[in-house]
């Protein structure tokens, strides 16, 4: 059992996360590398410049043309990496693999509903509708809690 403390700091001070701990053991080293994971900036390129993108702006990313692009609200970038490079990279995000050609991030989605054979359709919060394969359907309800 452990104990976290959070305490709000000044809007000029620089965000920080301390660990201590007895030891430290497998346990620690994955909290740690949890934090790095979810800390981790892509990188996304769009007129000839290259962006920074945090995950939680995401909205999706899908690969189409062999191209990988990143959708936020408002922009859309492109990435080098491919499909499953990235989902490596933001294995412990709100982003998850929905289909063979999208990651989706969950905390985009405003509501679900069954669509044909087995699919899911999911109505994000800027308006648009996106398809779950099937055999993306379990890891969608067990994040939403269904």
């Amino acid at each position: 059992m452990f104990k976290i403390t959070i305490t709000q700091i000044g809007e000029n001070d620089e965000e920080e996360i301390v660990v201590r701990c007895r030891e430290i053991n497998d346990e620690v080293l994955s909290i740690v590398e949890r934090l790095k994971k979810n800390e981790a900036m892509l990188l996304g390129s769009r007129d000839g410049e290259m962006f920074r993108i945090a995950p939680k702006d995401i909205y999706y990313i899908e690969s189409v043309d062999n191209k990988t692009y990143i959708y936020l609200q408002k922009n859309v970038y492109e990435s080098k990496l491919k499909l499953y490079e990235l989902e490596e990279q933001l294995g412990s995000t709100k982003l998850f693999r929905c289909s063979k050609a999208m990651i989706l991030n969950i905390s985009k989605i405003r509501s679900v509903s069954p669509s044909i054979n087995g699919r899911f359709e999911a109505k994000l919060t800027n308006g648009e509708t996106v398809i779950i394969s099937r055999q993306y359907v379990p890891n969608l309800k067990k994040r939403l809690g269904m």
